[in-house]
């Protein structure tokens, strides 16, 4: 069977994709169907933390799939409740909705803002986002995110969202109307190319939101639960939003599973016609059973403190091939293991990105272009295999330097 061909047949083609067909995963490394293994360094684009067929994942999928797969949301069942109880317990005081996706939960977070907003004050609906931030693919979403190259295409778009530069507060600030009802912002930019905030300025939007009565929304769709160094990225500048939202890898790499949280006082707004949203899937028992047994490995073995330590580590060593081609290698940054390595133009990276393939290291660019690509592994990544993507990445240099 020749799966690019069929699927050529019958998939809607709507990205480019290597023509690679993965069969198997184990931990770090990824197995196509002729026996080549790779090293991943995608990660299912920032999902699979635990790396792959973590066996403590697959036990509690498998248990809870001989029990109970869904039951919906009209009734309670063990493993939402608990799975809710965790998230409030490691972050702060709030309750949780769980959806299906990133996007979803950050849907819902805009939802809501704005339910709030009517409820306090008449006519409050803008929310202030960021050039180049990107929050998902529904038309809200794709909205919120500050790149015209995703949105524009399905015009009209809905109204109310301002989009000011990233980093800076005073833009912030001057955007802000009696019509501002939130701001939503990624502790760490990811697909534009992996720029985290400045010191000091998600403090200063907390204390700008507090002033102005305006909620705050954290994105932690692809920061959270232990990428950047921190179970959530925020934690790095010591701030608790209003609503947080999260996804990727609260499905422990096997179910799709996405929250966001907030406060009772806010999500109180809802309370009266629950209805107001609703979802079929969100948080159904073997997603939910997938979700606790990702964050039982991911406390268990501290993979924060593991993605920090190797995060350095990893950095550490791009900086010293950077140093051997500043011509072309022009960057390298980020947080735990969520790193952008920036090149001098678009088609260089796309050479790198290929070359590293070929040597069977796999690495993504952004949605944008592929001057930077991302480095996400799974948090648990041997630093012998960080070594190896090292070693793969000056060779990939040297061959096109």
């Amino acid at each position: 069977m020749n799966t690019p061909d069929l699927a050529e047949r019958y998939l809607m083609q709507t990205g480019r994709r290597l023509p690679v067909t993965f069969v198997r995963g184990q931990g770090c490394m990824v197995y196509d169907d002729a026996g080549r293994e790779y090293l991943d360094m995608v990660a299912g684009i920032a999902v699979n933390l635990l790396g792959h067929a973590h066996p403590d994942v697959v036990a509690a999928v498998t248990a809870q799939a001989s029990t109970l797969i869904h039951a919906s949301n009209l009734y309670f069942t063990q493993p939402q409740v608990e799975l809710a109880q965790r998230l409030v317990e490691l972050s702060f005081p709030s309750r949780v909705f769980f959806c299906n996706s990133g996007a979803e939960a950050n849907e819902a977070a805009i939802k809501l803002a704005r339910k709030w907003g009517t409820r306090n004050r008449d006519a409050a609906f803008e929310i202030i986002s960021t050039t180049g931030s990107f929050h998902g693919r529904t038309l809200a979403t794709v909205t919120a995110g500050g790149q015209p190259k995703y949105a524009d295409p399905f015009k009209p778009l809905p109204e109310g969202f301002v989009h000011v530069p990233y980093n800076d507060l005073d833009a912030i600030k001057a955007a802000t109307s009696e019509r501002t009802v939130a701001v939503m912002l990624e502790p760490v930019m990811g697909e534009i190319g992996i720029i985290p905030a400045a010191p000091g300025y998600l403090a200063g939007v907390r204390a700008w939101c507090d002033a102005k009565n305006v909620l705050l929304i954290l994105d932690e769709v692809q920061t959270g639960l232990g990428r950047t160094g921190k179970l959530f990225g925020v934690e790095h500048w010591d701030v608790i939003p209003d609503i947080m939202c999260m996804g990727k890898a609260l499905g422990g790499g096997v179910m799709p599973l996405s929250a966001f949280i907030s406060t009772p006082e806010i999500w109180k707004v809802l309370e009266k016609n629950p209805f107001l949203h609703s979802s079929t899937f969100g948080g159904n028992p073997l997603a939910c059973a997938a979700g606790i047994a990702a964050i039982n490995v991911t406390l268990e073995e501290d993979l924060p403190g593991q993605a920090a330590a190797s995060g350095e580590y990893f950095l550490t060593g791009l900086r010293d091939v950077q140093s051997r081609y500043p011509e072309h290698l022009v960057d390298v940054r980020g947080k735990g293991l969520l790193i952008g390595v920036e090149f001098d133009t678009t088609e260089f990276g796309y050479s790198v990105a290929a070359g590293l393939f070929r040597r069977g290291v796999l690495v993504a660019g952004t949605l944008l272009n592929a001057k930077t690509i991302r480095i996400e592994p799974a948090l648990a990544i041997p630093r012998k295999l960080i070594d190896e993507v090292l070693t793969h990445l000056d060779d990939t240099l040297k061959s096109l330097s």
